[in-house]
């Protein structure tokens, strides 16, 4: 594992304060905080795609095309 070094303020060290005030290290409360400022990202990411691809009229199309031709399939 290698290490990280940061500056805080007194936000930070406020927040640091609450978030081990139940026993948590500051190093486990930064992993955790990466971590999930990751995920937040990738989930953003993927929210604007589906949003670029939900007002795509030609994806939209071909969407309903797809849906048409599924129901028809399941018909059978």
């Amino acid at each position: 594992m290698s290490t990280l070094t940061i500056r805080t303020d007194p936000d930070v060290e406020r927040a640091l304060t609450s978030l081990t005030s139940e026993g948590r290290s500051r190093s486990e409360v930064a992993r955790t905080a990466i971590l999930e400022a990751a995920r937040a990202q990738r989930r953003a990411r993927l929210r604007a795609e589906a949003e670029s691809l939900r007002n795509d009229p030609e994806d939209v199309a071909a969407s309903r095309q797809l849906a048409e031709e599924m129901d028809a399939i399941r018909a059978w």
